[in-house]
């Protein structure tokens, strides 16, 4: 993986100018109006500072770029151009680039060699959203993952069977709009799923609950279960929630867990933080709260438990056993795939492409040295027709080479397979 150090965007533009000999850094001392920037510390005669470049660090103009039009020496006020969108306050930190580097085209530059170690570095990954259940053979793949280097399945954790959904949501008479019965076709795990059919018009807020035998789940730290629905159009986190309760029928539950954003018809497995496990240690009702009026749909759920997040323990799934479908950015189980990853959570160790850096707060996720060096040699490469060409050019070679060497530095990544 890339080496990470997690410079932002700002602080490698800084050392830019720096390597460059292009920035001077300050701040006003004082407000005049939207086209200037005052500042005591200025130097130069009159017009001294023309044509140079502004970029705004702070305050309510912070990031905007403009270009020096006028520098008056006598109130060391510079006037700009085009005005900022609200006076320039006193106090607010500045950068000052020489005319010829414009901090908009570093930024490019940075940008440009985030993409050309692409392939080579990746932001770390590691996601546990998906499930195996022992027949699907194929799995979509999270937008964040561009490669993976393995992929392991939970071989055991402790937990604690909630509820298994073989047998109806029946603690309390149905809420109007609602019905329930057992699905024998659609289930991921067992017989059968719990089928929840709600009409147009449900009740928000009606809940449906089953009783369920005592149990303490004060050692656990998240509930898992499956669950789908069939509206097209998906659900938004909080459009459900699972309750769990130590009173009958949900009455005052001690836990209120917001199911996840779900997918059309999509079985989607669920891993959800309890909010206070000291106090689930008697729990006896369980219960399916309708948030939202969704309209005329369908929920299916199966399988809830509770598990200690912190005690999986992982199996690796040999490489030859799963493969990239890269047009459809699936991750595909063999036949013996499917077998050995059983009925598990999966783990994905991988990465995803290193973002480029749109803002001065946003923090690199490739070798910031890298960056430094190679923006400062393109910078200059484009400089050739300064004074003494030649120096720049020399200049450009020498920053070129310590970007190549550090780009070496970059660990080369085995047995990895790429996503997109």
């Amino acid at each position: 993986m890339a080496v990470i150090q997690g410079r932002t965007r700002k602080q490698i533009r800084v050392a830019v100018g720096y390597n460059l000999g292009a920035l001077y850094v300050s701040s006003t001392t004082s407000e005049v109006d939207t086209s200037s920037i005052v500042d005591t510390s200025l130097r130069g005669g009159d017009d001294a500072h023309n044509g140079k470049w502004v970029v705004l660090t702070s305050g309510s103009n912070d990031e905007a770029i403009r270009q020096v039009s006028d520098y008056t020496q006598s109130s060391t006020d510079m006037t700009v151009a085009p005005a900022f969108s609200a006076s320039v306050a006193s106090t607010v930190t500045y950068e000052l680039w020489d005319e010829r580097f414009n901090p908009a085209r570093i930024h490019d530059y940075i940008n440009q060699g985030i993409l050309d170690v692409t392939g080579r570095a990746y932001d770390p990954v590691e996601d546990t959203s998906l499930f195996a259940d022992g027949s699907t053979a194929r799995f979509d793949l999270p937008s964040t993952i561009s490669m993976i280097r393995r992929v392991d399945y939970r071989y055991s954790v402790t937990s604690a069977t909630v509820h298994d959904c073989e047998s109806d949501f029946d603690e309390v008479a149905t809420p109007t709009g609602i019905s329930t019965e057992l699905d024998t076709q659609d289930k991921k795990q067992g017989n059968q799923s719990l089928k929840v059919t709600y009409v147009v018009g449900a009740g928000v807020g009606a809940v449906i609950t089953d009783s369920i035998a005592s149990k303490d789940l004060s050692k656990y730290t998240h509930l898992e279960f499956w669950i789908k629905i069939n509206l097209a159009a998906g659900t938004s986190s909080g459009n459900l929630k699972l309750l769990l309760d130590d009173t009958a029928n949900c009455a005052s539950p001690l836990e209120t867990l917001s199911v996840p954003a779900l997918t059309a018809d999509t079985w989607k497995y669920c891993q959800v933080a309890l909010a206070n496990p000291e106090s689930d240690t008697a729990i006896i009702s369980v219960g399916l709260e309708y948030d939202l009026d969704l309209g005329a749909c369908v929920v299916w759920l199966d399988d809830i438990k509770a598990v200690t997040k912190d005690t999986a323990t992982w199996n690796r799934l040999e490489n030859h056993l799963w493969g990239i479908d890269r047009a459809a950015q699936d991750l595909v189980f063999t036949n013996e795939g499917r077998s050995a990853a059983g009925y598990h959570m999966l783990k994905i160790t991988g990465g995803d492409k290193p973002a480029l850096l749109n803002a001065d707060d946003t923090a690199c996720e490739v070798y910031d040295w890298y960056l430094i060096a190679r923006a400062t040699a393109l910078a200059l490469s484009v400089d050739w027709g300064a004074p003494d060409p030649g120096e720049k050019r020399r200049q450009a070679t020498y920053w070129m080479s310590l970007a190549e060497e550090a780009r070496r530095r970059l660990p080369m990544l085995q047995n990895l397979r790429t996503v997109s």
